[in-house]
């Protein structure tokens, strides 16, 4: 039964057409599902809601996360799969392996695809570029996701939780949401599923606590030290073990100002400092804070344990505990990691673009993220090499402001690692790839000529890229 409310909720038919197909597949094939999905926050947030709709459905289902973008990890899947496959934030680079499967396979994914999407009656695929809308900005996998259980249950508006989870992680609220996403916190705050207000954006016990703590923002200087945050707090008469809920408002607003000041002086672009009061969202019942729920699920996939925060979403009584403890490591380890970066000679500039050594693969996204947004180079994307096994992992990170003069870090790293005999993919302000170890230097080569090529020919060269980056 499809919810009346979504009804009209985009214009382009092929919304309604593709959804469509993807439940007639799922409703006419019983038995369990398996599903495939990323193992970062907006997988696991996917995963999440995806396996509350079936188990509402009276389905059956099974899990199994996917690490990267690694085309033997799909291969694996399929030959030990003996049944239908339900896949989520993650797929397009591999359909032609999903049609050659022996049972129907539905996948719901926001990245852009590759190629042309072959045609079989035991696949289906949606894909908010097909029907105008921005998977990159504008509708996360798993508000996608989310998308596809309303179709089928009404009453699932409680599931936005899990859908906003991941659209958090994939930092779509930078700004605030916007497009159909923003349609959807609209209308779940309309029926009271949803609260949403603005608030100081830290998190912890004391001050000086959620100050040292804080990732975004990222304080240079402070966070990650809590001494130094102690006496910036003091410099401001304002006592460092207050709890963080009991500032006044003039004392909210000092803070702010001054902290405010400090990422600015400290090269944080515009829009990030934005986020020193953001607007946060939770459901009254069963009382989730969705910007916490995200940190928790994101870091369970980043330490390794991603089945942890689905188990979080699926109520298991011992898993908060667990996740927060999870969080609160994969935390300290984000901030070491930052705070090495702060040392000068530690990110390497090329004409293009700058990268760096991270010791972590599950950090590096992360910490490429955060370092971009808030002290690296702004007019260069920031690409992080990781070993594994006999392997570089590859994670970067651009920013909206660059996609918009013309950055798409899909395109750059398929290619560099296509040179370089590996394979990657993703999104224009967000890319992964694969490569062999010894072929850094071609991949850089690849990629910065086209980064180059990508900025140049709109904007002049990185040069005059810099002089049209706004002042901080």
């Amino acid at each position: 039964m499809s919810d009346p409310s979504l009804q009209g909720l985009v214009q382009d038919p092929r919304f309604d057409q593709e959804l469509g197909t993807a439940i007639d597949l799922f409703g006419s094939t019983p038995g369990r599902w398996r599903v495939l999905y990323h193992n970062d926050g907006d997988g696991i947030a996917s995963a999440s809601v995806a396996a509350l709709a079936l188990s509402r459905l009276g389905r059956s289902w099974h899990l199994s996360p996917l690490q990267g973008v690694e085309r033997a990890g799909v291969e694996r899947v399929l030959r030990s799969t003996r049944g239908p496959l339900l896949v989520v934030d993650t797929g397009m680079s591999f359909l032609d392996l999903f049609v050659q499967h022996a049972h129907p396979v539905v996948v719901l994914d926001h990245h852009i695809p590759p190629g042309k999407v072959p045609v079989s009656r035991s696949l289906a695929v949606v894909n908010p570029h097909d029907w105008g809308v921005d998977g990159m900005t504008e509708l996360s996998a798993s508000m996608l996701t989310y998308l596809f259980a309303r179709r089928m249950l009404p009453d699932a508006l409680d599931l936005i939780a899990f859908g906003l989870s991941g659209a958090v992680a994939d930092r779509m609220h930078v700004g605030g949401f916007h497009g159909l996403t923003l349609r959807l916190v609209e209308e779940a705050e309309g029926k009271g599923a949803l609260r949403r207000r603005r608030a100081l954006n830290l998190s912890g016990g004391s001050l000086e606590e959620a100050i040292a703590s804080s990732l975004d923002p990222y304080f240079v200087g402070l966070s990650g030290r809590i001494s130094t945050a102690r006496t910036f707090l003091s410099a401001l008469d304002i006592p460092a073990s207050s709890p963080v809920g009991a500032l006044s408002e003039e004392e909210q607003r000092r803070l702010a100002s001054a902290l405010l000041s400090h990422l600015l002086a400290q090269g944080a672009r515009p829009e990030f400092c934005e986020r020193i009061r953001e607007e946060l969202l939770y459901l009254p019942a069963p009382g989730w804070d969705v910007h916490e729920l995200s940190r928790l699920q994101n870091a369970c996939g980043r330490e390794g344990e991603p089945s942890l925060g689905i188990a979080l979403a699926l109520g298991d009584p011992s898993a908060l505990a667990r996740a927060t403890k999870l969080e609160a490591r994969w935390r300290e380890g984000v901030l070491e990691n930052l705070g090495r970066l702060e040392t000068p000679g530690t990110l390497h500039r090329e004409p293009h673009l700058q990268w760096f050594e991270a010791p972590q693969p599950d950090l590096a996204g992360t910490v490429a993220g955060l370092a971009l947004t808030y002290f690296a180079d702004p007019t260069r994307p920031l690409v992080a090499f990781s070993p594994k096994g006999e392997a570089l992992k590859v994670s970067s990170r651009g920013t909206l402001w660059l996609t918009g003069q013309g950055l798409d870090l899909d395109r750059a790293l398929r290619a560099g690692a296509l040179k370089a005999g590996g394979e990657g993919g993703g999104h224009a302000v967000a890319s992964g790839a694969t490569i062999p170890k010894g072929q850094k230097a071609p991949f850089l080569e690849e990629v910065g000529r086209i980064v180059g090529e990508q900025l140049h020919g709109l904007h002049g060269g990185t040069a005059a890229l810099a002089e049209k980056t706004p002042a901080s």
